[in-house]
């Protein structure tokens, strides 16, 4: 399998299990429900970074690594994410106006990176 194949074969099982875990929990991690914190989605994201990151240097097993670094690389991803902006649901509180949140749609921000949601 040649580098091209294995970044493929990662960035598709990445994106399969972060669109997975979007569905799974209600697209909460770009619009959070605020019952337990009020933290901007930035924040818990950036904080889901930090505990997978402290996982990380603890160390664990192969297949427990594997699964903590797709995690980390669908927080980064997140991350950029609600850096474009369009999705801070506190700015679209503050403009009254709603998250950009449609129903299988594609975003391309100014530095041609996607931002897929269902």
């Amino acid at each position: 399998m040649t580098t091209k194949d294995q970044i493929l074969a990662i960035t598709d099982e990445l994106s399969e299990k972060l669109i997975e875990k979007n569905n799974a929990y209600g697209d909460s991690a770009l619009p959070p429900i605020h019952v337990f914190s009020s933290a901007s989605a930035e924040h818990r994201i950036r904080q889901r970074i930090d505990d997978k990151l402290n996982r990380i240097k603890s160390g664990g097993g192969y297949v427990e690594a594997k699964d903590t670094l797709l995690g980390l690389a669908g927080d980064l991803i997140l991350l950029i994410i609600t850096r474009d902006g369009s999705h801070d649901l506190q700015e679209h509180i503050r403009k009254g106006a709603p998250p950009n949140h449609s129903s299988h749609s594609a975003t391309e921000d100014s530095e041609g990176y996607f931002a897929y949601y269902s």
